[in-house]
């Protein structure tokens, strides 16, 4: 098998231009290309600190990483002298903290790099870190007498580059010759609702995307590096833009355990730890930046900020007004560059009118997020937050904030705190799911019903001329078209995947040597429903079947001809809460 070759972060291989999202959807006007970014932010790089509301036909803003405590605190000059220019100041003191610094690498995870990014060199990270094992191999704990490895100065400074980059450290920007291959980082603007409530332009407040770039076996499959934690974007509101390295651990494991079950997930590529940089939360804790990878980080609530319900720049104060251009460029990126139909027909192509695509982008999401679902509820996890911001156009488990693992079982179970009314309780996630994508549709819907008008797809200024009660009976009939059966394929999906995991599949859950239409009637909801009475643990539970035989069956509970049979269900009662263990 052929080795692939590996670069330095800086020289991975970039996608064509069509499809990098900065060079296909509308940048924020104050910065609209990546030299005016590098001239704003030289002269004044403060303006990427703070928070503001994007245009209306704006998709994304330019930002660089800039992790620092949050407010700042701005010392004055130690000499004592008076400052004449506080402003000038202030933006000395941020550009000084633009410098680079070199951080230690916390993790790096090899199944990260051997699906998403196999040609990224990571140089000698692992001869540091170790390479994960079951048995750690022998070494000599004794810094004094263990043997130097040989190391190349091109490893070294790799290393130190590819550290310095996922630390928010350093920058990959570039300003030279054609603009075409001009490269910044990017946050995406998106607004929504939270727990049910209106918030506004929300956005990526503490993420930024640093890269993009093709898998080397797949030049279609590109994934995106983001960086979560490295400091305020636009979008930051009144947050730090930082991450503690409590909460990153565990998006780290929980995206890896994601990944290793099957369950569509963002994946983790690094952690480093800034450990004297200082989080203010509920205690004082060290500052952490995560690097996640995904093909798209783009999510429903996007479309939403977009084509905002009426009426809520009103209550809320944050919202841009509706742009229809900006819907209509984004969902095209969506379907043609993240979703990838095949046989659709574009505009622009040698075909003078595309296929409509707004029923089918609706539907393809809903496919997506209902097998995501499936899965979680099959393998107990709970995402608890699942706000429509947290919901991805390609299905991902996105966001880990307070998730669990599911372990006495309980359907009703609050995995967090906040959620007191239990909007996201673990019985109530595919609901929750199919209310988030029921934006998706309300934002889409007046393109749906125009193309439906139209029989074709929507082309650029399709909403100029369109009078107010024409946008209404667009947006009336396009939610008339769709929303039932997307629904229906919701709960059908969801309810298939389900099975599949529960009953049909190999190695997963039940794994049943054969299937039956009344399996989830005849087994699936007695156990839970001896799960939940007895407080069960869900995971030990699913393990014991493993060790039945059907000659136990032959014996009784209480006879000596079937002892395997008792010390089965003892080993199974074993598993129940000390409170509610049967006699």
């Amino acid at each position: 098998m052929l080795q692939t070759k590996t670069y330095p972060i800086s020289a991975l291989p970039l996608p064509p231009s069509t499809r990098i999202l900065t060079r296909n959807l509308t940048p924020d006007p104050q910065t609209p290309s990546v030299s005016s970014f590098y001239d704003t932010l030289s002269r004044t790089p403060s303006l990427q600190c703070k928070a503001w509301l994007l245009a209306p036909h704006a998709h994304f803003s330019l930002v660089v990483p800039c992790p620092q405590p949050f407010p700042y605190r701005i010392p004055l000059p130690e000499n004592g002298e008076p400052i004449a220019d506080r402003a000038a100041y202030v933006e000395k003191w941020l550009a000084d903290r633009e410098a680079l610094h070199e951080r230690p690498t916390a993790a790096s995870p090899t199944s990260g790099l051997r699906d998403c990014v196999p040609h990224l060199k990571v140089s000698d990270v692992f001869a540091t870190l170790g390479s994960p094992s079951l048995a750690r191999a022998s070494t000599d704990p004794n810094p004094e007498t263990a043997k130097p490895s040989s190391v190349s100065e091109e490893d070294t400074a790799a290393r130190e580059e590819l550290i310095d980059v996922l630390s928010g450290y350093a920058v990959l920007l570039s300003t030279d010759g054609d603009p075409e291959t001009h490269w910044a980082p990017w946050s995406l603007c998106y607004s929504g609702h939270q727990f049910g409530v209106w918030a506004g332009q929300l956005g990526d407040g503490r993420a930024i995307s640093v890269l993009s770039t093709p898998h080397p076996s797949d030049p279609d499959l590109i994934y995106e590096l983001q960086l979560k934690g490295a400091g305020r974007t636009p979008f930051s509101r009144n947050g730090d833009g930082l991450a503690v390295v409590r909460s990153s651990i565990r998006e780290y494991l929980c995206s890896e355990a994601m990944h290793a079950l099957s369950i569509p997930t963002t994946c983790s590529l690094s952690l480093i730890s800034l450990s004297e940089l200082p989080v203010a939360r509920e205690c004082m804790e060290s500052a952490c930046v995560l690097t996640r990878m995904a093909p798209s980080f783009i999510r429903i609530v996007s479309f939403e900020a977009l084509n905002p319900l009426e009426g809520t720049s009103v209550f809320r104060i944050g919202q841009q007004d509706t742009h229809w251009e900006g819907l209509r460029v984004l969902g095209e990126w969506v379907v043609h560059r993240v979703l990838k139909f095949e046989g659709l027909q574009w505009r622009g192509e040698g075909v003078e009118h595309g296929d409509p695509w707004g029923t089918k982008l609706v539907l393809e999401v809903v496919r997506r997020n209902a097998k995501m679902v499936a899965a979680w509820q099959a393998y107990g996890f709970m995402h608890g937050v699942i706000n429509a911001d947290n919901v991805s156009v390609l299905g991902l488990t996105i966001s880990y904030g307070p998730f669990v693992f599911m372990d006495v079982f309980d359907p009703f179970h609050i995995c967090n705190h906040t959620d007191d009314e239990g909007r996201y309780s673990y019985k109530l996630q595919p609901f929750m799911i199919i209310y988030a994508l029921r934006v998706l549709l309300t934002a889409l819907s007046p393109i749906i019903g125009a193309e439906a008008e139209l029989h074709r797809a929507v082309f650029a200024g399709w909403a100029e001329d369109a009078s107010p009660d024409k946008l209404a009976e667009w947006r009336k009939k396009g939610s008339e078209l769709v929303k039932d059966e997307m629904e229906r394929i919701a709960q059908d999906i969801c309810s298939a995947e389900y099975g599949r995991l529960m009953h049909k599949a190999s190695r997963v859950r039940l794994a049943l040597r054969r299937f039956d239409a009344t399996d989830e009637l005849r087994l699936a909801h007695p156990l839970f429903n001896l799960m939940s009475e007895h407080e069960h643990d869900f995971h030990s539970t699913f393990r014991q079947p493993a060790f039945f035989c059907p000659t136990m069956a032959e014996g009784s509970f209480d006879s000596a001809t079937g002892p395997a049979l008792g010390e089965y269900i003892s080993g199974i009662l074993s598993s129940a809460s000390e409170q509610q263990r049967l006699d």
